[in-house]
C-alpha cells in the first residue's frame, strides 16, 4: 500500500490521565511528532486551564485550543444551549460532548489520516473514544493492549486462524511461536472468547503480538496501514492509577489541584471530598458530594450552575441545585460520603480520586478528547 502522511494527535482533557499520557509519550516516544489539542468549552475550572498551561510548558510545544464556535457574544456551551431551547445536557442526552468535543476534534483532523492516542489505563475496563470516521484510529499506550476492540474483532475472526499461524511463524522467535501455536489454532467460541484468546497471546509476548498485528493491518484501510514503521511496536507497558500519579508528580507538572482531597466536618465527624473528573464545572456526571465540593470550593461557579436551571431543566434528575444545598441535604450527602469512604479506607492514597473508582468509570468517553 502506498504510504501517506499520518498525523499523530493527543487530546488534553484537563484530567490526570490525558496529562500523564502527554508526559509519557514525550518521554517514551520522542520521535513521534505529536500534535496536542484541547477542546475549550468555555466552562472549565480555572484549575483545568492551569494544567493545560503547565503541560504546554513541560512539552515545550503549543497545545492547539479548539473551540466549537468563534463567537464574541457566546461561549461554545451557551451558544449550543440556546440552539436546543435551553435543554440541559444529561446522561441520556449528551449533546455537549458531541458538539463541544467530538465535532471540533473531527473538524481539526478533517480528511487527514490520524492516529489518536487515548489515555485509558491498564487497570480500566473501558474503551474510550473511538471515531466512526475511517481516517481516525485510536491507540491506547497506557495498556499492554494498545489496539481498539474493532481491530481486535477483525483480527480474531476464526477464518483468519491460518493467517495468524503464518504471521507468527514468520515474525516470532521460535520459542514464542511454539507457545502461541495451540492458542492460535484454537477457534474462538463462547468458552474461548476473544478476550481469553487475546490475553493468552499477550501473556506470551505483547510486542510479538504488536508486530503481527502491524503486519496484518498493512493491507487494511486504517491510518496505521500507511506507516512504514510504528514506534509502539515494542510496547509492553501496562500503567495503572498509581503510575499515572507518579508520572505527574515526577515530571514537575503535578497532579491537577481539584483531585486533592479537602476535609469537611459534619456531626462531629471528619470526611474528605474532591472532584473525580475534568470537564465542565457543571458536569452532570458529578456525584452529589462533588456538587457540594463545587458549592463550597467554588461558590461563584455553583451559582452559575444554578442559573442554568432557571428554565425548568435540572443537572441532577429529580433534584434542583437550590434544594441540594439546603443544610439538612448537605448534611445527609456528607454523611453518606463519609460512610462510603469508610468502605474504601483499605485503599491507601493521598488523593480521594483513588477511592472514586465507581464514579471514575462512569463518564462520557468523548470527554477523553
Amino acid at each position: 500500500m502506498k504510504n501517506k502522511k499520518v498525523r499523530h494527535v493527543l487530546g488534553i482533557s484537563g484530567g490526570k490521565d490525558s496529562a500523564a499520557l502527554a508526559i509519557y509519550m514525550n518521554q517514551k516516544y520522542p520521535d513521534l511528532n505529536i500534535e496536542y489539542y484541547f477542546c475549550d468549552t468555555g466552562k472549565e475550572l480555572a484549575e483545568t486551564l492551569e494544567l493545560v498551561n503547565k503541560i504546554e510548558i513541560y512539552l515545550g510545544k503549543k497545545i492547539t485550543r479548539l473551540k466549537a464556535i468563534k463567537n464574541d457574544h457566546f461561549e461554545p456551551f451557551d451558544y449550543y444551549l440556546k440552539s436546543v431551547g435551553n435543554f440541559l445536557p444529561s446522561v441520556q442526552a449528551r449533546w455537549c460532548t458531541q458538539k463541544l468535543k467530538l465535532e471540533p476534534f473531527e473538524k481539526f483532523i478533517g480528511d487527514d489520516l490520524a492516529i489518536s492516542y487515548v489515555g485509558i489505563r491498564g487497570d480500566e475496563d473501558r474503551e474510550g473514544y473511538i471515531s466512526t470516521k475511517p481516517n481516525i484510529q485510536s491507540v491506547f499506550p497506557f495498556r499492554r493492549n494498545i489496539w481498539s476492540i474493532e481491530i481486535l474483532s477483525k483480527f480474531f475472526q476464526n477464518e483468519n486462524n491460518e493467517l495468524h499461524l503464518k504471521l507468527y511463524q514468520e515474525i516470532a522467535e521460535n520459542s514464542i511461536f511454539l507457545r502461541a501455536k495451540e492458542i492460535l489454532k484454537t477457534p474462538k467460541d463462547n468458552k474461548f472468547t476473544l478476550s481469553k484468546k487475546f490475553n493468552a497471546l499477550l501473556a506470551i509476548s505483547a510486542s510479538t503480538f504488536n508486530k503481527v498485528m502491524f503486519e496484518f493491518l498493512k493491507d487494511k484501510n486504517y491510518p496505521i496501514s500507511h506507516l512504514k514503521e510504528f514506534s509502539l511496536i515494542e510496547h509492553e507497558d501496562n500503567l495503572n492509577r498509581e503510575d499515572i500519579f507518579n508520572l505527574l508528580r515526577n515530571s514537575g507538572v503535578g497532579v491537577p489541584s481539584y483531585y486533592e482531597k479537602r476535609t469537611f466536618t459534619v456531626d462531629g465527624m471528619t470526611g474528605e471530598y474532591a472532584r473525580s473528573r475534568s470537564g465542565c464545572f457543571f458536569c452532570f456526571f458529578q456525584q452529589k458530594i462533588e456538587w457540594i465540593w463545587l458549592y463550597e470550593q467554588h461558590p461563584d461557579l455553583f451559582r452559575k450552575a444554578i442559573d442554568y436551571e432557571k428554565d425548568g431543566y435540572t443537572w441532577i434528575q429529580g433534584e434542583r441545585l437550590e434544594d441540594l444545598i439546603k443544610p439538612e441535604r448537605i448534611r445527609a450527602i456528607k454523611l453518606a460520603a463519609i460512610k462510603q469512604n469508610e468502605k474504601n479506607n483499605s485503599k491507601k492514597s493521598p488523593y480521594l480520586i483513588d477511592l472514586l473508582i465507581d464514579s471514575e468509570n462512569v463518564m462520557c468517553a468523548n470527554c477523553f478528547i
